[in-house]
């Protein structure tokens, strides 16, 4: 018998497994996650991305094949990226739209196999295509300083939009953080027809270091980088503007990108978006999970779950992950 007066005892509600699972406030399911996938021109078969274990640059029929485990594990939205070979890209990255792109041609491929049991949301960010790796057209100011091009670059984005809806994408993903991109996209998009093909807003796309394994799954050419398009990493109260701004263009979904070191942005658009609120956990955040789990120094399955159940918590109800197919595995 306890000679302390203890009124209140939270830990009754900690005692067992069944407990604990009776009283969870926040719970992933797989229905809430989207695996980002890579399909790439000039493969004879899938090939590892070294700097994130377990995934990989794909051809159509190991697109296909992925896209089948994650269905069967429970994901139904593939995010895809296409990866062209060196001599397809220009100066305006203008395969992204052409119809026998890798990226359109894999859009189709799923749609194809798929129907509507997938949602195949599509990237619309020239990054990929462009010689020069940045995400738009390059020009100068009116100092004479190089620049990527807001307005130049918007022409670029809604042709790739209509491009891939007419592949067969569901929803198409702006991520260049150009200024009126969602709008410019979403009258596109509805003069075609194609008013049923909803958005995804990279709306708060920071100029982080995390993203460093994806310039090796896309095969950048990027030299420099983004800062004057993409976010600082200090600035939050921008990014409460950039998703109002999103929004109020026609903007489907709204996203924060990374996510794990951006949940306080992640809760805070939470708080007033009127649309779903997503959020990228990108490669960096995956490949220190990965490594830290493969040298013993964490627990990798239960740390994976931590992040992903952190990230929901502070308020995100989609979560693009790569672990999204072992995660949905995990919670069967």
């Amino acid at each position: 018998m306890s000679i302390y007066e203890i009124s209140r005892r939270p830990r009754r509600l900690r005692t067992t497994s069944a407990m604990r699972e009776l009283v969870a406030e926040t719970r992933v399911s797989a229905s809430d996650l989207i695996y980002p996938m890579f399909v790439a021109d000039g493969l004879d078969g899938k090939r590892e991305i070294t700097s994130m274990p377990g995934q990989y640059q794909h051809t159509l029929d190991s697109l296909k094949a992925g896209a089948h485990d994650a269905l069967e594990a429970g994901v139904r939205c593939i995010d895809l990226f296409g990866v062209p070979i060196d001599s397809d890209k220009d100066a305006t990255g203008s395969v992204a739209w052409a119809e026998d792109g890798v990226l359109n041609r894999g859009i189709r491929a799923l749609r194809e196999e798929f129907g509507d049991d997938l949602i195949v949301m599509a990237d619309t960010c020239l990054d990929e295509f462009t010689d020069h790796g940045h995400c738009g057209v390059l020009g100068t100011d009116a100092q004479g300083a190089e620049v990527v091009l807001n307005d130049a670059t918007l022409e670029g984005y809604t042709r790739m939009a209509v491009a891939q809806a007419r592949a067969g994408a569901h929803v198409v993903s702006p991520s260049g953080m150009m200024d009126g991109q969602v709008a410019a996209i979403r009258r596109a998009l509805d003069a075609e027809g194609f008013t049923g093909v909803s958005i995804m807003a990279y709306s708060a796309k920071y100029a982080s270091a995390f993203f460093g394994p994806f310039r090796e799954a896309v095969g950048s050419s990027l030299s420099g980088d983004r800062r004057t398009y993409q976010q600082d990493p200090a600035n939050l109260r921008e990014s409460l503007l950039e998703a109002q701004l999103d929004i109020d263009e026609g903007a489907d979904f709204v996203m924060v990108k990374p996510a794990m070191a951006y949940l306080d942005v992640v809760a805070k658009i939470a708080e007033f978006s009127p649309v779903p609120v997503a959020a990228y956990q990108v490669s960096g955040e995956y490949a220190m999970i990965q490594a830290a789990g493969r040298n013993g120094w964490v627990d990798l399955e239960a740390t994976m779950m931590e992040s992903l159940t952190s990230i929901k918590r502070a308020g995100a109800q989609q979560i693009l992950t790569y672990f999204a197919v072992d995660a949905a595995r995990r919670l069967r």
